[in-house]
Order: C-alpha cells, then sequence, then structure tokens
C-alpha cells in the first residue's frame, strides 16, 4: 500500500516513516524541509520538497494515488502561538484544510493526523482519556482541537476516515539508531537535558519546585517515538479495515518529574548537568498522565519502549554520535 507522509523528515515524521517503511508499506514523504532535516530521509522513500502552504502542488502529489496520508506538518511551540497565532492559524488550520480539499480532489480515504494532549488543557481529573474535556489553554492546542473538528465534518459530509492520534510528550530516538538528525530549536525536557549534557547549554532551568508533587516538579507523561510511530501503522490499518474514523490518547501511564528525569540523565550519561530552579511557567498544571486504555483495546498498542533508562539511552546515543561524545 502507499502512504504518503507530510512532514515526514522532521523529528516524529522519520520515525514514522521507518515504521511503515519496516512494515512493507510504499512510502513518499513530503517536507518543505523548515524543521526537518535530510539527515532523517530513507533511500527506500521518495521524497518530495513541497509545503502544505502550495495547495496546487499538494494537489499534484496526491494525484499519483495513496491509500492515505499522514499529516505531522505544524508548527507546535504553544508559548509562540500565544504570540504569534496568526501564523499558528495559518499554517495549523489553514494548512490542515489544504490536505483535507486535496485529499478529498484525489479520492483518498484515510488520513492519520499528529494531535496534541494540548487539546484538554489543564487537567480535570487524573489520567487523561478521550472523554476529558477539551479547554486549551494556548493557541497552539486550540488549532489541534479545530483541526480535529474538521476532520469530523470531513468524514460526515465526504467519508473521510481519519485517526486523530493525541501525543503527550514524545521522546526518544530509535532503539535500532537508525535516525540520528537532531530536532532543531527543541524545546522539550529531554533534549535541553541532553544539550546541557553535551555541553550546549551552561545550565538549564527547572520552572517550578514547589508543586504538590513528589518532589515539587512537574510530572509528565513521556512516550517513546518508536512507540509513537508504531501507533500510526496500527491506526492506519485500523480506519482502513473498519472504515470507522478514531481518536486516542498515547501515553506511557506512568507520570515522571522534571527532577527524575534530569537525575537519571546525571547517572546514565556520567554529566552533571547543571540544572536551577526558577519560576514557574503560566499554564503549566503540576501533572500530566494519560490514559492509554482506549489504544490498547483498539489497537493492540503497548508502549514498549516508553521506560525512563530507554527514553535517555536513546536519546543520549544520538547526541554522542552528533557531538563526538564519549
Amino acid at each position: 500500500m502507499k502512504i504518503l507522509v507530510i512532514g515526514g523528515a522532521g523529528y516524529i515524521g522519520s520515525h514514522v516513516v521507518r515504521e511503515f517503511l519496516d512494515h512493507g508499506y510504499t512510502v513518499t514523504v513530503l517536507d518543505n524541509l523548515s524543521s526537518g532535516t535530510r539527515r532523517n530521509l530513507f533511500g527506500e522513500a521518495a521524497f518530495v520538497h513541497g509545503d502544505i502552504m502550495h495547495p496546487v502542488r499538494l494537489r499534484e502529489v496526491m494525484s499519483e494515488g495513496f491509500d492515505g496520508c499522514v499529516h505531522l506538518a505544524a508548527l507546535k511551540a504553544a508559548g509562540e502561538s500565544m504570540v504569534s497565532p496568526e501564523q499558528y492559524a495559518e499554517m495549523n488550520i489553514a494548512g490542515t484544510i489544504n490536505i483535507l480539499n486535496a485529499a478529498l480532489s484525489a479520492e483518498m480515504p484515510n488520513m492519520i493526523f499528529s494531535s496534541s494532549a494540548a487539546i484538554f488543557g489543564s487537567p480535570q481529573y487524573l489520567p487523561i482519556d478521550e472523554d476529558h474535556p477539551k479547554n486549551p489553554e494556548n493557541f497552539y492546542g486550540f488549532t489541534k482541537l479545530e483541526i480535529e473538528k474538521l476532520m469530523e465534518w470531513y468524514d460526515r459530509l465526504k467519508g473521510l476516515k481519519y485517526a486523530s492520534i493525541r501525543y503527550f510528550n514524545a521522546a526518544g530516538y530509535d532503539v535500532q539508531g537508525r535516525i540520528n538528525g537532531l530536532e532543531m530549536n527543541p524545546e522539550n525536557l529531554l533534549p535541553i537535558v541532553m544539550e546541557t549534557a553535551s555541553g550546549l547549554r551552561k545550565g538549564m532551568s527547572i520552572f517550578g519546585d514547589d508543586y504538590p508533587t513528589r518532589d515539587g516538579t512537574c510530572i509528565r507523561d513521556y512516550v517513546h517515538v518508536n512507540d509513537l510511530a508504531a501507533a500510526h501503522v496500527s491506526a492506519f490499518e485500523h480506519i482502513n479495515e473498519m472504515k470507522q474514523s478514531i481518536s486516542v490518547n498515547l501515553g506511557s501511564e506512568t507520570g515522571v518529574t522534571v527532577s527524575e528525569m534530569i537525575q537519571r540523565a546525571r547517572e546514565m550519561t556520567g554529566m552533571p548537568i547543571p540544572a536551577a530552579a526558577a519560576e514557574r511557567r503560566p499554564g503549566d498544571p503540576a501533572e500530566l498522565v494519560a490514559s492509554s486504555a482506549k489504544a490498547k483495546e483498539l489497537l493492540g498498542w503497548e508502549p514498549r519502549h516508553s521506560d525512563l533508562d530507554t527514553l535517555i539511552d536513546s536519546t543520549w546515543q544520538v547526541y554522542c554520535k552528533n557531538f563526538s561524545l564519549t
């Protein structure tokens, strides 16, 4: 079967591409390389340099005939979205409309969408399941929720089936070491820890050490990117076979504090990783943990690589390769 992966040169996208290739799919990557890198492309996959803001080009590519597409092309910095909502509205919402319309034009039946736990906002209960109220607290989360609503309507009116995969905190790198392109300007905890361990940063900040958690720092649910990638393939196969759209949360169902992540990284890398407490960031809840029961039930999905040691080790190995660290 033929799959188009939009944003397939990026961090998560490259792992998704690798997973589809490993399952015998014919894969084409479409990416504008604004945040992705050619280092993350595979020779077995075709590559098209393109942009979701160019609808004519999108239609040309999709007209080649695909059984489905994976949509990972979006701006994703929550803080930036509050400063530049117009950019996020255009790229995330208008860009997705271009993808949806091109898919209809090409009679493409299936779409896998990279959504986010940001659609939920601060938790009203834990763990967060699919029925949790959806009240995004940043414009980035709003765009993801609006896209989910758009896909619901396109399914209802046009029959375009979709799987909305709501990531919690994606982390780690390919456990087989096949992907080595680092994220550009990372904002997530683990890459910042690794940049500090590598000497790229002199130190890092812990935003809040007085939360009502076991050590005062925020608790987050980290899911390994290989596990995320596996869910994309399973979700595509599910909607393709069942002809029914789904939305699922993906997390490890285990919370890790900021301090626990840093301390375990120190132990595993042997690096000091200087970290200093700083003020809380607005909108940071004390704890976010997912329920992935629905993904397990519908897709048979299990987080096989999402333990803390695998997350840290697989990431550190990539930083060691990139900066010749020992």
